[in-house]
């Protein structure tokens, strides 16, 4: 890596080429950060399977807020949605990143190099201050299908918001987070429309059969995390 680059340990924001005296995401100070080289020794990524095809990402030991990100293997090669903020070069390779929105992007530029991967995200999240040093080899801004991988964007949360769909798993990120035995919508975005997010999401699934969501620090049955998001989720809290 020819590139400064910092990681902050309270949220795992990758920081490419500059040292400010805060997080741009977190505003957690320097004092938080550790080089990308030493985060590397310091953390693996742990690979822990979903089904036969779908395996969830993580740092290990965790890495502050850090969300899941998740290896999926089609049958014309693999790809990840979301990214880990840690950089393992043995972790199993990926031919395509895609996320589902801008505010974790982890370790996607060393990645992308190391693998001589694709990354892409939607153009309305490309467009963000804190993406700028991040490389985009795809800014897509309809709806996709890549090797069994549909990717649908919802804006809401994000105005880039996409959640992604392969066989029967749902990879919905933080849109909604898991509250006791309800949900929640994400609170850090406009509230009208994050819930008219929700409504797209809603009118997307209706009538598919879907058998497991993986979300950004959980994997729940559809059956259950469908009832949850059916109920409506209030808006608010983290």
């Amino acid at each position: 890596m020819n590139v400064e680059q910092h990681v902050c340990l309270v949220c795992g924001f990758n920081l490419i080429g500059f040292h400010p005296d805060h997080c741009p995401f977190c505003g957690a100070a320097s004092s938080h950060f550790i080089t990308s080289e030493e985060c590397s020794a310091r953390y693996r990524v742990a690979g822990t399977p979903v089904n036969e095809k779908v395996t969830r990402l993580n740092s290990h030991p965790a890495l502050g807020l850090e969300h899941a990100a998740y290896h999926i293997e089609t049958d014309r090669g693999p790809c990840w949605v979301d990214c880990p903020s840690s950089f393992d070069s043995s972790v199993k390779r990926a031919d395509a990143i895609f996320f589902t929105h801008h505010h974790f992007l982890g370790a996607s530029n060393l990645y992308r190099e190391h693998f001589a991967a694709t990354v892409g995200i939607h153009h309305n999240d490309s467009v963000h201050e804190i993406c700028r040093p991040f490389p985009f080899d795809v800014t897509f801004e309809e709806n996709f299908l890549h090797n069994g991988l549909q990717a649908f964007h919802v804006g809401g949360h994000t105005p880039g918001f996409t959640f992604y769909i392969f066989e029967d798993v749902l990879f919905i990120c933080d849109y909604v987070f898991l509250d006791g035995d309800g949900m929640k919508y994400n609170p850090f975005g406009p509230a009208d429309q994050t819930v008219a997010g929700g409504g797209r999401i809603r009118d997307y699934l209706a009538g598919r059969q879907l058998s497991t969501v993986c979300g950004y620090n959980y994997v729940i049955g559809y059956d259950d995390w469908k009832r949850r998001f059916d109920a409506g989720p209030i808006f608010g809290g983290y």
